[in-house]
């Protein structure tokens, strides 16, 4: 029950349309019971046991309002009665569709209003999960499958509007229709009425032990869903590796195991679930046959009850049942949507241990440098930086060599602050890294990495990502700056061309000076390179470069590569082996000693 008191958070915005959905149910529920009330006149009339008045009755006071109503009512009837019987027919049905008409016009509009509570709720709840999940730190999406993500983003909320959702509709109306009726059945008879609230606990109570189980077996069911979800996401993204291997009946396998584990547990969630249904409405038909044996002997031989009056408790009796058996229907989908609102609260309360403190603070530019001091970093275990040291200052350009593993990418994202320092101090300006805001990092940053991460999205749209208000003529000035200006234009519709998911339409050298323009507009004043250039032709490599040396001009760069083009201009180069610093110096200066950069050089393994 916790999580879905958790979950009814998200309602308190939504909380006018709570208020119009109790209003209308107050009504629903009383006239749903009134219908059941305006049944015995009809029955009187068919079985000529009608209480016949021929004075008209006159109010005495709201403590005798039943009888008044009752005596008014057979007053009208009696007149009727003595004209035509037909014409006290049409009277009585004609109330009981005017009754019946209103209930309904009221469940309506109160099931008009909950919609947009619970579509509201929905949304509201997407968009959180969608916007945790984008401020997370990457350590939790090292830990997460992205189809498993997707999962509980869709599905898992999904499953919230089955379950605890549809509960909204019930808290209100079936409890208030339960009071009503009861009240009206006690003042039918009080000792029938006790006799059926024994019974009805006892039914609640069966289908409660149904549901005990649902919470794991749901849970089963929706990991699995993520589980196959995310060897989708992993096929569709590696689909020519897969084709290049041969590895077609590998993944087969085992998405068809996934999906048969999923067949299996979706089975006995189904099943159990299934249970409750055939259950419950055994249950109303057991009590109303124990109603229909009580009930009949009072009418048949105490005769404490009019016939009338009881056919229509009969169907007060099920206006009971039906609410109850929602009732009991609700709190078993609590239980089942219990392990959905689980995993959404997973990520929804996930502790971000890099958020920004009320402490933290803005920086609009880079003013001095950036400094490491005797940084140490690990990835779980793995020890990357060990001792780590350097002073980069402003407008300098450092390039970082080494082998692969060395720690190299890892000090990049140690200054977009995508991890956080294991030990040791990491400065902006003499500002521990740690005291800045996140957003001003990101502001001050731009990076181009090996990988060109574009979106489906126009070219325009994917250059301007990092500064949304800029111009068309802004665009293509950056578009030039990049060497990207002259394929834009070759494009269909030019800088309005959709390019496909990834850049698909793109080659390798043009999506790198998609990138390129992207940073350029951005105007960080810190540049990260990271691989740049390593997955290009040399045609495109030299197009790639010339925007690259555009790009860093009076501008602190950071560059990590494999090729000797891109970083012999550097202000000073430094080699990295098993996250430690063994030498440092310009390319001239390191190509005078015995170094291990010259034998890099010499041998251009990196």
């Amino acid at each position: 029950m916790s999580y879905f008191f958790k979950i009814l958070r998200f309602s308190i915005p939504y909380r006018g349309y709570a208020f119009l959905n109790i209003f209308f149910n107050i009504f629903y529920a009383l006239f749903s019971a009134l219908a059941y009330i305006a049944i015995i006149p009809m029955m009187q009339i068919l079985f000529g046991t009608t209480k016949k008045i021929y004075i008209k009755p006159t109010f005495q006071g709201l403590s005798n309002i039943k009888s008044f109503l009752e005596d008014f009512f057979n007053y009208k009837v009696t007149q009727y009665l003595e004209e035509d019987i037909g014409s006290a027919l049409l009277l009585v049905i004609g109330m009981i569709i005017i009754l019946f008409f209103l209930k309904n016009i009221f469940n309506y509009l109160a099931l008009f209003f909950i919609t947009f509570l619970r579509n509201g709720v929905l949304k509201d709840i997407r968009n959180s999960l969608y916007k945790k999940t984008t401020t997370l730190p990457l350590d939790f999406f090292s830990e997460k499958k992205k189809g498993d993500l997707m999962a509980r983003i869709s599905s898992d909320v999904l499953e919230l509007q089955h379950s605890f959702l549809s509960i909204l509709e019930l808290i209100v109306r079936d409890p208030l229709t339960i009071i009503f009726s009861l009240i009206v059945m006690f003042s039918f008879s009080i000792k029938l009425t006790l006799f059926v609230l024994v019974f009805i606990p006892i039914s609640g109570g069966v289908i409660s032990q149904i549901g005990k189980s649902l919470r794991r077996k749901s849970e089963r069911v929706q990991n699995e869903q993520g589980e196959f979800l995310s060897i989708i996401e992993e096929t569709l993204g590696g689909i020519k590796i897969i084709k290049a291997f041969n590895a077609q009946e590998k993944f087969f396998k085992k998405f068809t195991g996934s999906t048969k584990r999923f067949f299996n547990f979706s089975n006995k969630l189904l099943n159990r679930q299934n249970l409750a249904s055939p259950v419950s409405e055994f249950l109303g038909i057991l009590v109303i046959s124990v109603l229909l044996w009580y009930g009949g002997l009072m009418v048949l031989i105490d005769q404490t009850l009019n016939g009338a009056i009881f056919l229509s408790y009969l169907g007060l009796a099920y206006n009971i049942l039906t609410p109850a058996k929602g009732i009991s229907k609700a709190f078993y989908n609590i239980r089942k949507g219990d392990a959905a609102a689980k995993r959404v609260l997973d990520i929804l309360e996930a502790n971000d241990d890099m958020e920004d403190s009320t402490e933290s603070i803005y920086i609009k530019n880079l003013e001095k440098d950036i400094r490491f001091e005797k940084v140490y970093f690990s990835y779980g275990k793995n020890n990357v930086l060990k001792n780590f040291s350097l002073q980069i200052n402003k407008g300098q350009t450092i390039a970082l060599v080494g082998p692969s593993g060395s720690g190299k990418t890892t000090v990049a994202n140690l200054i977009n602050r995508f991890y956080d320092i294991t030990e040791g101090q990491l400065k902006l300006d003499n500002i521990p890294i740690n005291k800045i805001k996140k957003s001003t990092l990101y502001e001050l940053t731009g990076i181009v990495t090996q990988d060109s991460i574009l979106f489906n999205d126009s070219v325009s749209n994917n250059i301007a990502l990092g500064n949304p208000k800029a111009s068309k003529e802004e665009i293509m000035e950056a578009a030039i700056v990049a060497n990207a200006s002259e394929f834009i234009e070759k494009l269909d519709q030019g800088y309005d061309t959709i390019i496909g998911e990834g850049g698909s339409m793109l080659s390798g050298g043009q999506k790198q000076r998609l990138s390129i323009a992207r940073a350029v507009l951005k105007n960080p004043d810190i540049l990260i390179l990271d691989e740049a250039t390593s997955a290009l032709d040399t045609a495109s490599e030299k197009l790639v470069q010339n925007a690259l040396e555009n790009l860093m001009k009076n501008r602190t760069s950071i560059v990590i590569a494999h090729r000797l083009s891109t970083i012999k201009k550097a202000d000073l180069i430094v080699v990295l082996k098993q996250g430690r610093i063994i030498e440092t110096g310009t390319h001239i200066e390191l190509l005078k000693k015995d170094s291990t950069y010259k034998k890099l050089v010499q041998l251009q393994t990196f």
